[in-house]
């Protein structure tokens, strides 16, 4: 087993567990020690026999500001990528209404076009019916 001055030493990760360096020794000789451990002991035991009430109400409120100080850190981080989406989507929704814009302009051009192109076809088949009117009419008078 490695001592604990070699585990603090090393800079093991410490995983949010909240104890200082010396705490770390401190449980770590524990460990090292040849005390007997009782199997019924709990961790919560355990700490409360290191920790006097003052000590372990000490240590909770640097916990609770720490955890308070991770969540705004998360509640900030939230926000700013709320933020970042909403600049995207108001991006994206200009470009769409330009988009729209342009072709609802075509439309309406393409719109003219077609109801010039139908008011010609209303022309043309006037003229057609006056062809085959006069046609009709020439050939009744050729056949008298």
């Amino acid at each position: 087993m490695f001592s604990a001055e070699e585990a603090v030493g090393s800079q093991l990760p410490v995983h949010e567990s909240g104890f200082t360096p010396e705490e770390l020794n401190e449980l770590l000789s524990f460990f090292e020690s040849n005390e007997p451990v009782s199997s019924n002991s709990s961790s919560e035991n355990s700490s409360r026999a290191i920790y006097s009430p003052d000590e372990r109400k000490q240590r909770r409120k640097i916990s609770n500001r720490e955890s308070a100080k991770r969540s705004r850190w998360r509640k900030k981080r939230y926000l700013e990528n709320l933020t970042n989406q909403v600049n995207k989507m108001n991006i994206e929704n200009r470009r769409l209404k330009n988009r729209l814009h342009l072709v609802l302009n075509q439309c309406h051009v393409v719109w003219g076009e077609n109801e010039q192109l139908r008011s010609e076809s209303f022309a043309l088949w006037a003229k057609l019916l006056d062809l085959y009117w006069t046609l009709a009419a020439m050939q009744c008078n050729h056949d008298n």
